[in-house]
């Protein structure tokens, strides 16, 4: 074993002597070539795996002479000494990846190299919750490499109850399979997910009218105040120690109150209200600036009443919503708002409305009075004017008025002089006979 910069010259000039040799990079400690007996030569990286003396050593196989070049060979070598630093162990991840055989094994590998490290903490948690709870008890302890589209299809067709979830479950999979392929672990033209149908879907925009809010806004002030009744099961025998009727009431906090107010007055996302930071307020400028979002970095507008919850919320701890750590040294965001928002749109008379819908409401009002499309969307945070086109068919506004204008010129040109909308008539004007336009030679109508 000896020391020199391995360069190309270096590399043609090696030749076999015996048992396998090794030359090491004198410029990148740990990066080496190896010379079998058999004459083949492959680049390798050397290191510890942990700090420390008592630390294992290990040896990565980084490639083929003759695949890499050396100054290739040095910047991948290079880069894997990097996510050794990082506490990254190459060579046992590598192993790992060869014995990962089952489905199951391959996930775990996607969830904790790809999609924890890369995705949003809400969108790891659902992919993980898909393949957990949905594929695994089905097709885990299958190889992966034998799992068939029809196994999917199966699965896909018993979830036919619930197509979102089922059209998503083949994204998730699909995604799997993508990513294990780019990493060479299986083939990369493997995919059990493609070319199966998925179901079609429609819009659930739930978008909820002016007596529906009334019946809202009476539900949150009850529990913030008075407390909304509750029922008790006479069968259990507990029911007799129950408190009577007339002190059968729970209520809410005011930080939950909040969070249902808020989430209607600014369209936000469920999650962008839940982990609102008070640093993210600023009630001055009339702005929640969100550091990070489903679609990136976020300002979202304050209207007057949306400031005045804020400005009357009490401030427990670093979240605006506050949970139950709020104020201690472990302080999380509140996890959700599922018992208040359950026992809310009970008593609105509201089943089945979901919190999202408060969001679809507040677009909706808006597209309503006529704000225009580009607006909403602004004002949501889409980044894409499809997202928004979903609202579309409530902005009567333009539509209104360009029905107007047309009905009231057909009405006067037809002789009725009081259109039953009761807008002005304006005259049309007399339209001249169209006129034969000469055709020179060799010139093509304008029907042709």
């Amino acid at each position: 074993m000896h020391s020199r910069r391995i360069t190309k010259r270096l590399v043609d000039s090696l030749k076999p002597s015996g048992p396998d040799s090794f030359v090491w990079d004198d410029s990148l400690f740990g990066f080496g070539l190896r010379v079998q007996r058999t004459g083949a030569k492959s680049y390798v990286v050397k290191y510890r795996a942990g700090s420390g003396r008592g630390a294992p050593t290990r040896r990565l196989t980084l490639g083929r002479v003759g695949t890499l070049t050396p100054d290739e060979a040095r910047a991948l070598a290079r880069k894997t000494l990097g996510a050794v630093a990082h506490g990254s162990d190459p060579a046992a991840l590598k192993a790992a990846e060869r014995r990962a055989s089952t489905l199951r094994e391959l996930a775990d590998i996607f969830l904790t190299e790809h999609v924890e490290a890369k995705r949003k903490p809400a969108t790891a948690t659902h992919y993980r919750s898909l393949l957990e709870k949905v594929v695994l008890p089905e097709l885990g302890s299958r190889k992966a490499e034998q799992v068939t589209p029809s196994d999917l299809a199966k699965l896909h067709a018993k979830m036919r109850d619930r197509p979102y979830q089922a059209n998503r479950m083949l994204e998730v999979v699909g995604s799997l399979y993508s990513f294990v392929g780019k990493r060479k672990i299986l083939s990369l033209g493997l995919n059990p997910a493609r070319g199966i149908e998925q179901y079609p879907e429609t819009g659930r925009e739930r978008f909820l009218t002016a007596d529906e809010l009334a019946r809202l806004g009476d539900a949150i002030r009850e529990a913030e105040t008075v407390g909304l009744p509750y029922e008790i099961d006479g069968a259990k025998p507990t029911s007799k120690h129950a408190p009577k009727d007339a002190n059968r009431r729970t209520k809410i906090g005011p930080h939950a109150a909040a969070a249902v107010r808020l989430l209607i007055l600014t369209g936000a996302r469920l999650r962008e209200i839940l982990h609102l930071k008070w640093d993210h307020v600023d009630l001055d400028r009339g702005m929640l600036l969100l550091p990070d979002s489903k679609t990136g970095k976020k300002a979202i507008v304050l209207n007057a009443p949306a400031l005045d919850v804020l400005a009357n919320l009490p401030r427990v701890g670093t979240y605006v919503i506050a949970g139950e750590t709020a104020g201690t040294n472990e302080e999380k965001p509140r996890a959700d708002l599922n018992r208040p928002w359950r026992a809310i749109r009970k008593r609105a008379g509201l089943n089945g409305l979901r919190i999202h819908d408060l969001r679809h409401t507040h677009a909706s009002v808006g597209a309503g009075l006529g704000l225009g499309l580009p607006i909403i969307g602004k004002l949501l945070g889409h980044t894409q004017p499809s997202t928004t086109a979903r609202y579309a068919h409530l902005d009567a506004d333009p539509l209104r008025r360009a029905s107007e204008h047309i009905g009231t010129r057909l009405a006067a040109a037809m002789g009725d002089l009081k259109p039953r909308s009761g807008g002005q008539v304006i005259a049309m004007k007399q339209m001249a006979p169209p006129q034969s336009v000469p055709v020179k030679p060799g010139q093509r109508g304008a029907c042709e």
